[in-house]
């Protein structure tokens, strides 16, 4: 059986670090998108990232959260904002050794959510 990008990965252990590198060395030093998060509890936020890109990659946690379209409402998120996020995710799985193919699979299944994301 062939194995999810979430167990290529490295499961939940790292896919937390993907997402601490994610925000603290690109997101939230990116004058781009950097505001969105002003107000945000950044370590809720990176809780809800891993647990979000874990289910994302075909990970056993099941997602709860709220939707991609409720959790962005009211941001009116351009798609400036959603490449510049979907550039650092590339970055961050780069970083972390992760080959161009995958990376390209998981973007694909990003990028399938950018009509719930962009203009709410």
């Amino acid at each position: 059986m062939e194995q999810t990008l979430y167990e290529k990965f490295g499961k939940e252990e790292s896919i937390s670090k993907v997402v601490d590198y994610f925000y603290s060395e690109l997101v939230l030093k990116d004058e781009t998108v950097n505001h969105f998060f002003e107000h945000t509890d950044m370590e809720k936020q990176r809780k809800h990232q891993a647990k979000f890109l874990s289910f994302a990659l075909g990970g056993p946690n099941q997602y709860s959260g709220k939707s991609m379209a409720k959790a962005h409402e009211g941001m009116n998120l351009q798609p400036e904002h959603f490449n510049a996020i979907a550039n650092h995710l590339h970055a961050a799985l780069a970083h972390f050794g992760v080959s161009e193919s995958d990376i390209d699979q998981a973007l694909t299944k990003v990028a399938s959510l950018k009509d719930d994301i962009l203009y709410k």
